[in-house]
């Protein structure tokens, strides 16, 4: 198992390694969350923030390894979110080997210990043949992601 503060392969195959824009991770401070950095979940799917400005974010994510041993290639993402200490925020997922869409929407905390934390909720549409089929075409579920110091 990789540890955490090592970059994931597909990140480095994508330019993305261990700092954000401008080279360095803001600590929270004065001016609140930053989303721009890297974040892992409890199951360990992870989100590089690389490019912020003015709220108009782009990055990837990293699919957590599935149960099957398939690997899912980094998915692309792009976003917006508010300029507030804690901002909420929203961004899609673009997928080059299904015609799913996912979408994520959240909030970046910073609780007692000074630590960011984005809670999110995600939906993601599967493409399917027939309209017949939409009563499972969307899941739900939420995540909360750490940033990976």
């Amino acid at each position: 198992m990789r540890p955490l503060c090592q970059p994931h392969p597909a990140w480095a195959a994508l330019g993305v390694g261990h700092v954000g824009a401008a080279g360095v991770f803001r600590s929270p401070g004065e001016n609140g969350c930053s989303l721009t950095g890297r974040w892992v979940n409890e199951r360990g799917a992870k989100i590089v923030i690389s490019h912020n400005i003015n709220g108009v974010f782009s990055g990837v994510y990293v699919a957590a390894p599935s149960a099957t041993n398939k690997t899912i290639p980094p998915l692309m993402l792009q976003g917006i979110q508010h300029l507030d200490p804690q901002p909420t925020f929203g961004f899609i997922l673009k997928s080059n080997i299904s015609a799913s869409s996912t979408v994520f929407v959240g909030q970046c905390f910073i609780d007692e210990n000074a630590e960011e934390q984005l809670e999110t909720a995600w939906l993601l549409r599967r493409n399917l043949p027939s309209r017949a089929e939409t009563w499972k075409a969307t899941s739900v579920g939420t995540d909360t992601f750490n940033r990976i110091k």
